[in-house]
């Protein structure tokens, strides 16, 4: 397995989490998680493009193109640096956006809406 210190580095203690706009028991090898909550709920209403930043408060805002209302979950099972690697192509910061190794339980934290404020 190649080293990586983002992945070597990383504290896979915290939660991880998944938006989809489908129900889900299991995500498959190959999807996309994150430990970042609310950027697991904007991915959860599909978007081609996610855009972050920062208020004059320090407020970290999100906007995005989805369209859907979807789902946000949670990982269920341990996750481990075995099972994941960064995103190759991603534009978010290093560490928001890994691609999955195997398939991995998840389960239903809540159903998603759009919000007006955070559409592009």
């Amino acid at each position: 397995m190649e080293v990586n210190t983002v992945l070597d580095d990383w504290d896979h203690g915290r939660p991880y989490y998944h938006g989809s706009p489908q129900e889900l028991s299991v995500i498959r090898e190959g999807s996309t998680i994150t430990q970042d909550k609310e950027l697991a709920r904007v991915f959860s209403h599909k978007p081609s493009m996610v855009s972050q930043g920062f208020g004059e408060s320090g407020t970290r805002s999100i906007k995005h193109t989805g369209r859907s209302p979807g789902y946000l979950y949670r990982i269920s099972e341990v996750v481990g640096p075995e099972d994941i690697y960064p995103h190759p192509t991603t534009s978010m910061e290093p560490g928001q956006e890994w691609l999955t190794r195997k398939d991995l339980t998840v389960e239903l934290i809540t159903r998603t809406e759009i919000l007006d404020s955070e559409v592009l």
